[in-house]
């Protein structure tokens, strides 16, 4: 085995998709920016769900919203929905584990607010559920998914947005779900302060 060609062909492979999704990504990632910065404009929140790989996504976003992205601003109000081991437990044990998110968005969503649903497979149970939640709480939804988008693509209503990313591949959605975040905390930034 030739681990530093596996290597190169990792980095390959994943420069190969970040350039086919450029081209069918900037305009939903710039519809979410746009989202995300008016809800947080009219003094809403973003709530961010996920699981796995893409419940760490969840923290990564929070983070730089809360902290910063690459500028100095104010800390801004985001929430990943996947730290609370107390709430994740309890819930999932009380109930079932489908309504982890469900229980946080009734508790901490409100109309106007965004949630962020990531799913590489967009077959999630416990993000769909979050989903219906969020229409409920009329929220608008981000969902950043990937293959044909699974049954999130269906569940979406007018005004949500779907950054699909388009691969098969587990590890190459994920490295473009990221990308897909920075590009949203860099337009957030930019939409709030201005380019540099």
């Amino acid at each position: 085995m030739d681990l530093q060609q596996r290597i190169r062909d990792h980095f390959a492979a994943s420069a190969e998709i970040k350039r086919k999704a450029m081209d069918v990504l900037d305009h939903p990632i710039a519809a979410g920016v746009e989202a995300m910065v008016a809800a947080l404009m009219n003094n809403g929140k973003i709530l961010a769900c996920g699981n796995g790989g893409s419940a760490g996504d969840c923290q990564h976003f929070a983070a730089e919203l809360v902290g910063r992205f690459e500028r100095e601003r104010p800390g801004l109000a985001a929430i990943a929905l996947t730290t609370d081991s107390s709430i994740l437990t309890a819930v999932g044990n009380d109930y079932d584990y489908s309504q982890i998110f469900v229980k946080q968005v009734q508790a901490l969503g409100n109309p106007g607010d965004v949630l962020l649903a990531i799913s590489t497979s967009g077959n999630s149970a416990n993000v769909i559920a979050a989903i219906n939640t969020a229409h409920d709480r009329e929220m608008r939804v981000i969902a950043l998914t990937g293959r044909d988008g699974g049954k999130i693509r269906k569940l979406l209503a007018e005004g949500d947005i779907e950054i699909c990313v388009p691969a098969d591949r587990t590890a190459r959605i994920q490295e473009v779900h990221l990308l897909a975040i920075h590009c949203l905390c860099d337009g957030i930034d930019c939409s709030l302060l201005g380019e540099e």
